[in-house]
């Protein structure tokens, strides 16, 4: 993700707004940088690109434009040669600076749009003859969805907005256009062929997954791998749309069941999750989005110690509270713990057992407790239509979230009906109609219509076009008596075992270092 917070919602500062900024001025190290950077690319060195992408950007931002833009790109290109590729190259680098350390104009964000059209024409049509990091091309779909949707919420607040901002708006209409952003997306999924390379690569013919979508024999990984990013991008653009159905048909082709060249980027293995986890929850998928979840947690758990240093470093760490906070609410609406390896259990406990207890009762507290997490873990839903210029100016930027939160707290109320049924049906394993009719307080035909939601509310259809369960108990009914089949989860022994053997070596190296006198 390209910043650690919202900027719309951040300190406001003016680009360029400290006094001494030139952006015709190029410190030494600037140049060094950038011709560094340039014949690095001209030599397809992967490793030096990255770790000047990685390190060497970040250092210099630190040191020299902690709150100014880069040197203009004019002002630079003398030192690469002028070169067209990497100018728009070192433009996209120049504009994600701009958004994560300032507030970019109506202007720039115009810019911005222009300087990834030109780029991705470029790979598109062009003869693109380079190899860059996963790291980069990862940022590059991030950062490309990431603008789309801070202009839509831009766009949206327009109470502020001043006759000379409107008067661009309709002059430049095109500029970040939700049709535009998805077919460049598309276009770059389709000209990749990296859906027929992905299914050849399962079959043996290709090596993309096993070369992490490097090319080895000196052709250019850039067209494969944005192709690659791009359905993740795809996935997380719909979700922003609230259209859950179409971001997972996108991602489709990729097995996330399986190592992949997304989980290579820790920001793009996070994404990947996170979006995938959450569609499948907004579907009432909740034993998909709970198994996702658990993985992509015990994942950060086992693995943030070696991202502490990384500029993604708050982001991970955000975007793991709010995948625990969406936890709790996938178990919350389907109590099904056995899917939840037991550290990551503990987090959840610590985080949200108590607000779990209170979500299964079902009153008006649980329900503002199902607003908090969701609103608190959802993506940013965006609007993606241009405003009535015409009519007076509201800000709409808030429209789309209360749509799906105002979607999602009707699913929950749908929950509560089946409350009941669950605990009785949880107690006995047969219970008559009239029996179970009288203990909930509604006659036969009522709780017929109630059981028949219950099995509604537990099946869903899933990707494959299958009806999936997430039900922990099933029932039918046999000559008005209820007959009820309790799934049996299996004991995971070897969990416990490893556990005590991690604790048991743990005590070892602890008596190790007593010395007996």
């Amino acid at each position: 993700m390209a910043a650690p917070y919202d900027y719309e919602d951040g300190p406001q500062h003016p680009a360029g707004s400290a006094a001494a900024y030139d952006p015709n001025y190029v410190p030494d190290s600037v140049k060094s940088f950038v011709s560094h950077l340039y014949r690095y690319i001209r030599d397809k060195n992967v490793y030096e690109i990255h770790q000047m992408y990685e390190t060497s950007f970040q250092t210099l931002s630190d040191r020299h434009f902690k709150d100014t833009p880069w040197p203009s790109v004019d002002a630079v290109a003398p030192y690469v040669d002028n070169d067209h590729v990497f100018c728009l190259l070192y433009r996209e680098m120049w504009f994600r600076h701009l958004y994560a350390r300032l507030s970019p104009t109506l202007r720039q964000r115009i810019d911005s749009w222009d300087n990834y059209c030109s780029l991705f024409q470029v790979v598109l049509h062009g003869v693109v003859n380079m190899q860059l990091p996963n790291q980069w091309l990862w940022d590059m779909v991030d950062e490309f969805v990431y603008q789309f949707q801070s202009f839509c919420q831009y766009r949206a607040k327009m109470k502020t907005k001043t006759e000379q901002e409107i008067a661009l708006l309709r002059q430049f209409d095109q500029a970040w256009n939700v049709y535009g952003v998805l077919n460049f997306l598309q276009a770059l999924v389709e000209k990749s062929t990296i859906i027929q390379i992905l299914e050849q690569d399962k079959e043996g013919l290709e090596q993309f997954t096993a070369t992490d979508g490097y090319d080895y024999n000196g052709g250019s990984n850039v067209l494969k791998v944005l192709g690659y990013f791009s359905m993740v991008g795809l996935l997380r653009v719909h979700c922003l749309l609230g259209d859950y159905h179409t971001g997972l048909k996108c991602l489709l082709p990729i097995d996330i069941s399986q190592p992949g060249v997304y989980t290579c980027v820790i920001g793009s293995h996070i994404t990947t999750i996170y979006h995938y986890g959450f569609a499948n929850l907004m579907l009432r998928r909740y034993v998909e989005a709970i198994r996702e979840f658990n993985k992509m947690l015990l994942y950060i758990y086992k693995t943030k110690q070696y991202h502490q240093k990384s500029a993604q470093y708050e982001q991970i760490l955000k975007k793991n509270e709010q995948m625990y906070a969406l936890l709790a609410i996938s178990l919350s609406l389907c109590p099904q713990l056995s899917l939840v390896e037991e550290t990551v259990n503990s987090q959840l406990r610590e985080k949200y057992g108590e607000k779990m207890l209170r979500m299964q009762r079902y009153d008006d507290e649980s329900d503002a407790l199902y607003d908090e997490l969701f609103s608190y873990a959802c993506p940013k839903f965006i609007t993606p239509s241009a405003p009535s210029y015409e009519e007076p100016l509201v800000n709409y930027n808030q429209e789309a979230y209360r749509l799906q939160l105002k979607l999602f707290l009707h699913e929950v109320k749908q929950q509560q009906l089946l409350s009941g049924v669950r605990t009785f049906l949880k107690v006995y394993s047969t219970i008559s109609l009239g029996k179970l009719a009288t203990y909930m307080e509604v006659d036969e035909p009522t709780l017929r219509t109630i059981l028949m939601t219950f099995k509604h509310k537990t099946h869903a259809v899933g990707s494959d076009r299958k009806v999936i369960s997430n039900a922990d108990i099933d029932f039918y009914i046999d000559d008005d008596m209820i007959q009820v089949v309790e799934s049996k989860t299996a004991k995971r022994y070897g969990d416990y075992f490893l556990r005590q053997i991690v604790k048991l070596e743990g005590v070892m190296t602890d008596l190790d270092r007593v010395k007996l006198e």
